[in-house]
């Protein structure tokens, strides 16, 4: 596992949770919601081309 995934998800999360907070305050809440469904959606992508990588790799060491 490499740490650049992890400070991507970190930078995206904080990213996130900043742009929610202000959208939130200017009463705009519907826009924040989408805005962290949005946040989470991408870094779900994220973790299931690495899941999947990671199945790659056991298939081919145990060679089914």
């Amino acid at each position: 596992m490499n740490v650049d995934l992890i400070f991507k998800i970190a930078a995206i999360g904080i990213i996130v949770s900043v742009l929610s907070l202000v959208l939130s305050r200017s009463g705009r809440e519907e826009q924040a919601m989408m805005t962290t469904l949005a946040g989470l959606i991408v870094v779900l992508l994220i973790l299931v081309k690495q899941i999947a990588e990671l199945f790659t790799t056991i298939e081919s060491l145990f060679g089914f």
